[in-house]
């Protein structure tokens, strides 16, 4: 079965995140956690393992350090990603974020839906990035990629 049975993030040290964050982290690692898709790639002729995996999130020195473990607890490995192509899509997706969670408190419902539909492209860009940025290493469908960059953002609010 290839996906994430478990996911576990490393948020110590991190500022402790708004309300609305924490709300959108446990919605995605639930949502991750119903459906989801992620195979490893193949590396040096050899066949990855297949799952499912025990994610374990973190950032360490300015970088997104994704482990896996098997359901055992074996270490799989690690994949590290630079957060600089993720910076402007973060930054943005927090603003809109920003902008929707206002909105919803006092503008009307096709006001609201304007906002929400810029957040959600923000929110595909982001996916892209990280499905382009696993390339080679990981391969996810796109509604795990989404789900995944919640995540991602919700570490980057510290880091």
């Amino acid at each position: 079965m290839s996906r994430i049975c478990q996911i576990e993030i490393d948020d110590s040290g991190l500022p402790t995140p708004t309300p609305e964050i924490e709300q959108e982290r446990k919605v995605a690692v639930f949502d991750l956690l119903e459906d989801n898709s992620f195979v490893l790639s193949a590396r040096d002729g050899q066949t990855p393992p297949s799952g499912p995996f025990v994610m374990h999130l973190a950032i360490r020195e300015r970088r997104l350090v994704i482990a896996l473990n098997d359901e055992g607890g074996g270490a799989l490995g690690e994949i590290i990603l630079s957060l600089g192509p993720f910076r402007q899509v973060v930054k943005d997706y927090y603003q809109i974020c920003g902008s929707y969670f206002d909105a919803v408190k006092r503008l009307p419902p096709s006001q609201i839906e304007a906002i929400d539909m810029a957040r959600r492209g923000i929110h595909n860009e982001g996916a892209r990035i990280l499905q382009e940025r696993l390339e080679g290493k990981a391969e996810m469908d796109i509604d795990t990629a989404r789900r995944l960059f919640t995540l991602v953002c919700v570490l980057h609010f510290g880091g």
